[in-house]
């Protein structure tokens, strides 16, 4: 066969790209082209004559399924060699591993109990739902926190176990059983709103998997299995993947050991670890030429990884320039550290930087406090990269209408959106109301009562007919909430904006018929942190270094190096396990790399945490970097002069 498709890869990307029969480990470094190798891989078995239908990629975020499905696209509409018939209108089924879970579940799910129309509680759904789960379990939620729970229920889920099950376990320890206790009624409230929530969509659908009739369904539908960040992957989300590869076995996993930082919300680093003690007939390509970094900072990233024990060894070059060395700013405290973080990126922007193409991250979300406030000060542009989209209150608002008027069973929607805008339905009224005891109101209340559920059956029918962007207005002007955000603050017209956002980011579901609301509804509860809607502005990043993963800039600042906080220790420890520090280095290595051409390090002397100055220790991962990739920084500012303090609301 020719292979003139694959002529723009490397001699180890071609390799990947043309291995097409059985397992596939792919250890991309980064920076080192993964998501080029994964395209021009199912575009050669396009050439090869595999069915598009037949090809399944899976990856961790909307924003990633995205690009990779509009590469893919694109590939196949540049390829003039490719045969294909004049009608074709297929394309392989690029997904997240929630969204597969859901056209899954849609299909076959009633064989395990789910129904079709199911609704789908994102974090926020959830942690309201087990506050009342709590409460009816006897516990007052403001003495034992939901997050936490949450978070428990949420590992057990990942780790592929049941109620049943860890109820079975929890026997003897007080928070296991009422981790248990809140779980049962948790579930029940889920099943009374005919909803599932993240962790239940994978499950449900590892259950269904179980079955061999549905197991060899899937299997001969999807003959060519993609999963890229494979490091990421949980139990459960393994146990898919196992599944789905089928006697086949045609699986191609893309992942990098050095850049699994997500062990703390139950990802496995033994999944990718151990591909080849699951495989033992697989296929492996290492993938080492970094197209991202400069010399300087790949020798950086090599050394301070290095360190780590549980890895697969490798070492990213580049044919890229040698660059400039890494700064490193000494702050007196977190202000100063700030300050010059700020008066830095403003003068890496007169120096003729995008605001856009410089980032500065952060290891805990309560350092971009004050950062923002230099920034502010500096009258530097900054954008906070961090709040979901789907989670602002009149964006919800929105959607809770939606789904409330398609699903009457949707009691958390209905409550939430009986008084949005306000139609004095009180408390009491509300308790009688999903009591079923409408009879003992007021006349009054049983008019407004009437004319909410007149409108939620306008949305419904309007639902039916009208494309998922008009539908967004339509509620919009007939629930009066514009009208209502119009008469308000200034905040009223920011959040409107965010309303005529969300109508855009519908129109993209405007073609799909009948399907569309469905669709809009499933990927508006699925989008991740990565995923906002945030519109694309000319602006300083700033951002969580686990929100980076998968980003990249010209220009890098890492701030807060200061033991116990990068790399982090929770309060509760003593000092971290040999996985976790581990897993701390490798949070530091995706920092480092996320940048093209400068990194600039910064750590302070002392700290304000919780309401108390601590001195603090350099980072151990500062004297990781050779004392000759390294500069010092200067403050060109007079840090004599305190800066002026500015108050958030």
């Amino acid at each position: 066969m020719h292979n003139s498709h694959l002529e723009k890869l490397n001699a180890r990307q071609k390799e990947a790209a043309l291995h097409t029969k059985g397992p596939l480990l792919i250890i991309a470094g980064a920076g080192a082209g993964k998501t080029r190798v994964i395209a021009h891989r199912i575009l050669h078995l396009l050439h090869g004559g595999v069915a598009p239908h037949e090809i399944l990629a899976i990856t961790f975020t909307n924003k990633a399924a995205g690009e990779m499905q509009g590469r893919v696209e694109r590939l196949i509409a540049e390829d003039a060699t490719l045969n294909l018939p004049v009608s074709f209108h297929e394309h392989p089924f690029v997904s997240t591993f929630h969204a597969l879970a859901v056209h899954i579940l849609r299909e076959k799910g009633e064989r395990v109990g789910v129904p079709r129309r199911f609704g789908i509680f994102d974090r926020a759904d959830s942690i309201r739902a087990l506050k009342d789960a709590l409460r009816e379990s006897g516990h007052d939620p403001k003495q034992i926190d939901a997050g936490k729970v949450q978070g428990a229920i949420s590992r057990e889920k990942g780790n592929a176990v049941g109620l049943a099950s860890y109820r079975e376990t929890a026997l003897g320890d007080y928070f296991g059983e009422l981790v248990a206790r809140v779980w049962e009624r948790y579930d029940a409230l889920l099943r009374a709103e005919k909803a599932l929530d993240f962790d239940d969509l994978l499950l449900k659908a590892h259950e269904l998997l179980a079955q061999p009739e549905i197991r060899e369904h899937y299997a001969r539908v999807w003959r060519y299995i993609h999963i890229d960040e494979y490091q990421d992957t949980n139990r459960v989300q393994y146990l898919l993947a196992r599944a789905l590869a089928g006697t086949e076995k045609n699986i191609c996993v893309v992942g990098d050991v050095d850049q699994s930082i997500y062990g703390w919300r139950g990802a496995n680093i033994k999944n990718i670890i151990e591909f080849e003690k699951d495989y033992p007939e697989a296929c492996v390509v290492l993938l080492e030429e970094n197209y991202r970094s400069t010399k300087r900072i790949l020798d950086v990233a090599n050394r301070v990884i290095a360190k780590n024990k549980f890895r697969r060894e490798k070492n990213l070059f580049t044919a890229n320039r040698e660059g400039e060395r890494v700064g490193l700013f000494e702050a007196i405290d977190e202000t100063d550290e700030a300050r010059f973080v700020a008066d830095r990126a403003r003068r890496l922007i007169a120096e003729g930087v995008p605001a856009r193409e410089i980032a500065v991250l952060y290891r805990a979300n309560f350092q971009s406090r004050s950062l923002e406030e230099a920034f502010l000060m500096a009258d530097v542009p900054y954008q906070v990269l961090g709040t979901r989209f789907f989670e602002r209150r009149e964006v919800k608002d929105v959607l809770a209408y939606l789904r409330v008027a398609r699903e009457p069973d949707s009691i958390s929607d209905f409550k939430r959106i009986v008084n949005v805008p306000p139609r004095g339905i009180g408390k009491v009224s509300l308790l009688k109301i999903l009591a079923g005891r409408e009879g003992e109101l007021p006349a009054a209340m049983k008019e407004r009562l009437v004319s909410f559920r007149s409108l939620l059956a306008r949305i419904k029918e309007a639902s039916e007919r009208k494309p998922p962007s008009e539908l967004v207005r339509f509620i919009l002007a007939e629930t009066g909430q514009g009208k209502a955000l119009k008469e308000s603050d200034a905040e009223g017209e920011e959040r409107l904006e965010n309303i005529r956002e969300l109508a855009s980011f519908a129109a993209r579901y405007d073609r799909e018929g009948p399907a569309g609301v469905l669709h809009f509804l499933t990927d508006a509860a699925l989008a991740s942190d990565q995923d906002e809607l945030m519109k694309e502005c000319d602006a300083v990043k700033l951002l969580t270094v686990h929100a980076s993963k998968g980003l990249e800039f010209d220009c890098v600042f890492i701030t807060g190096l200061e033991e116990d906080l990068f790399p982090h220790r929770r309060l509760s420890e003593e000092a971290l396990s040999g996985a976790e520090a581990e897993e701390e280095r490798r949070l530091f290595y995706v920092a480092v790399t996320r940048a093209r051409k400068k990194v600039i390090l910064s750590y302070a002397g002392s700290r304000l945490i919780f309401g108390m100055r601590q001195l603090n220790v350099p980072s151990e991962f500062i004297f990781d970097v050779p004392e000759e990739s390294l500069e010092e920084e200067i403050a060109l500012y007079n840090r004599s002069t305190p800066s002026k303090t500015i108050h958030f609301d």
